[in-house]
């Protein structure tokens, strides 16, 4: 059976990418210096996996559901911000420096993509390397003796990958509106169904399988799920224009 979406394909991705890097150096962080006995052993390592385990789940669902796509990627960005702080709290907690966005060891590992396609003249990027080879890239720092520099290239890392994601989330909260998964497919088509069957003779039926069109605004719906009330986890179609536009109509 052809697939409505495509799905997987996240091993190429440099959020999936960078998120490997972060949770390999997080583990070899956690091992050097911290406690095995801390509780923050554990959450580190488990906020970095979760990070990298569900950008991989997110692509993986895209096929049958951009909600749970979207969802997916929302954890991944969580938990890597609940990294970001414990490696931030790290560091202020033992009065080491977290460096300034300005210094010159941010902005060098910052620039090791672009140093590496200013050096290649093939055209090539990070996301073309295995693992091993990215990771050597980023050796210097993710090795180094100190924790001070291990912890400040993590934290470069985190926020790099949650810019990516950041992009990610808003690409698919746009596209989603347009065509949604499978999951969203067949309540579009009900809809559309129905509008067929309307007797209101001057209103245009939505073409089968595409996104339906607000009929108060004309705005393109998207379809959500009711959270409370009596119709708690049951799908509807709400106007993109919300809060300007409260308009919603049942599937």
């Amino acid at each position: 059976m052809k697939k409505l979406r495509p799905s997987g394909g996240y091993r190429s991705a440099a959020s999936f990418q960078t998120a490997t890097l972060i949770y390999d150096a997080t583990c070899l962080f956690c091992e050097k210096f911290v406690d095995s006995r801390s509780r923050m052993l554990d959450q580190m390592t488990q906020a970095a996996r979760s990070g990298r385990q569900n950008i991989a789940e997110a692509s993986r669902a895209s096929a049958t559901s951009s909600q749970t796509e979207l969802r997916l990627l929302n954890v991944a960005r969580s938990s890597l911000e609940e990294l970001l702080l414990d490696f931030e709290d790290y560091l202020r907690h033992r009065r080491l420096a977290q460096w300034a966005l300005s210094s010159a060891e941010l902005q060098a590992v910052r620039e090791v993509p672009k140093r590496f396609r200013q050096e290649r003249t093939d055209q090539s990027d990070l996301t073309d390397l295995s693992d091993s080879e990215r990771w050597a890239l980023y050796a210097p720092w993710l090795e180094h003796e100190r924790a001070e520099v291990r912890a400040n290239a993590i934290i470069c890392l985190i926020h790099q990958t949650s810019y990516l994601l950041d992009r990610q989330i808003a690409a698919l909260e746009e596209s989603s509106v347009e065509e949604g998964g499978h999951s969203e497919q067949p309540a579009a088509s009900r809809l559309v169904v129905r509008e067929r069957q309307s007797p209101e003779p001057h209103r245009q039926p939505t073409p089968a399988g595409a996104t339906p069109s607000c009929p108060k605004c004309g705005r393109p719906m998207t379809l959500r799920t009711a959270k409370a009330g009596r119709n708690a986890g049951k799908p509807f179609w709400g106007c993109s224009g919300y809060p300007d536009c409260k308009e919603v109509v049942r599937v």
